[in-house]
């Protein structure tokens, strides 16, 4: 499928399963609440410190690691890093393997449940994670994963990490109401900045790379869809933004590809690997930056 297949469809593939959204709607609704609470330098610097964690945890685990194998952990980091990434509210890590293993068999076809070529824009960028269809783990693509216990325990509880991580918030901020005030923070000031705020904020960040990395940016290679590089959304997501690099050959641990492709994720998975906590990251072959090249 290529960029000029003309005007997306607006009609989405299914119903959106109203009651199951219920908790996803309701954390978008909370950010309104930044107008009563406020804001502090503290309870600001925890929205963003979570969400690069989280971020990272996203991208270099849930992505790199557990979707595409690009890297080797040991089980112990294994399990800390998905359990980091179940903090991101985006279910749990076999899910989004095996949903993202589904995407790259799909990519912009029919079975892609969120191509914005074939079902528009916005069932593209949110839609489609808020249909009951697509709640269940396809176990038989996550093989490599299923045997593992404490990853299907994960994927099964992701919720209870979030659960545990915005009452944490809260009693952070009564903590530093009380010892230090001159932070000019609280209980509920944390709670929404760096709960609320912080995951709706990421949730989209997340979004984009199904949305707008399909349909804004320039095509280095040739991939039999509609992947993109884009600089911003790189710097917005830790490096994900180098989408057409990606499709074009997944196996990489870094999809910036050239040294002026900022890939944050990427640097911190080598930090990782300086420091001996991860190991073998894939690098990407000389023969791959000149196939089906565009451009």
């Amino acid at each position: 499928m290529s960029g000029d297949a003309g005007p997306a469809v607006a009609v989405p593939p299914e119903p959106i399963h109203w009651s199951g959204s219920a908790p996803f709607l309701a954390l978008h609704a909370g950010v309104i609440a930044v107008f009563w609470v406020g804001v502090s330098p503290v309870a600001l610097a925890t929205a963003i410190g979570l969400y690069l964690f989280r971020m990272f945890a996203i991208t270099g685990f849930y992505h790199r690691y557990f979707s595409h194998r690009t890297f080797r952990a040991g089980r112990s980091i294994q399990f800390l890093m998905a359990l980091a990434g179940t903090l991101a509210v985006q279910r749990g890590p076999l899910w989004w393997a095996a949903h993202h293993r589904y995407h790259h068999r799909h990519s912009d076809e029919d079975g892609d449940s969120h191509s914005p070529g074939r079902h528009g824009f916005w069932w593209s960028h949110v839609g489609w994670f808020l249909t009951q269809s697509g709640t269940p783990t396809r176990e038989h693509l996550v093989r490599d994963w299923v045997r593992y216990p404490e990853l299907r325990f994960l994927d099964r509880y992701y919720l209870v990490g979030p659960i545990l991580l915005a009452p944490g918030l809260l009693g952070l901020g009564a903590w530093l109401q009380v010892a230090a005030p001159r932070l000019g923070t609280s209980a509920a000031q944390m709670f929404v900045w760096g709960f609320l705020v912080s995951t709706v904020v990421l949730y989209h960040a997340t979004y984009t790379i199904n949305s707008l990395s399909h349909q804004f940016g320039s095509r280095r290679f040739d991939t039999g869809d509609d992947s993109r590089n884009n600089g911003l959304l790189a710097l917005l997501t830790l490096g994900e933004g180098w989408h057409n690099n990606h499709h074009h050959y997944p196996g990489a641990a870094r999809q910036g590809f050239y040294w002026w492709e900022i890939d944050l994720t990427y640097y911190g998975l080598k930090a990782l690997a300086a420091l001996r906590v991860i190991s073998r990251l894939q690098p990407v072959p000389a023969r791959v930056l000149e196939r089906r090249r565009l451009s």
